[in-house]
């Protein structure tokens, strides 16, 4: 009896992984080993990423907190401990977005807090 191989179904993984590897450089994105390889660490450095993103975007927001807080005189743990106590209830994204582009509404909240 002939070994049957399943090509509809290689066939379809090859192209699957290629198709992710579209737009590497050089032989990633055309020679199969080479390209299974690629797109396998990029995956793996997609995943990890995806939790640093979270950690980076909120360093971000503490740094932006921290320098709107000084310019009222404040530092951030300052800042944190009196928003807390005073029960509001703004998340550090919005903080940020408020200290960056909304300069007199955080200098209502630093107000509301002294």
């Amino acid at each position: 009896m002939p070994k049957a191989n399943n090509a509809v179904a290689s066939r379809a993984r090859r192209k699957r992984i290629l198709k992710q590897a579209k737009g590497f450089f050089g032989r990633r994105k055309n020679v199969w080993t080479v390209a299974k390889n690629a797109v396998e660490k990029a995956m793996q450095y997609a995943y990890r990423d995806r939790k640093q993103k979270k950690r980076n975007f909120r360093a971000l927001w503490i740094m932006r907190i921290n320098a709107g807080a000084r310019l009222h005189g404040m530092s951030y743990s300052q800042f944190m401990g009196k928003i807390k106590a005073n029960n509001i209830e703004l998340n550090r994204k919005v903080l940020a977005d408020l200290a960056m582009n909304h300069p007199e509404a955080f200098t209502a909240i630093v107000n509301k807090i002294k």
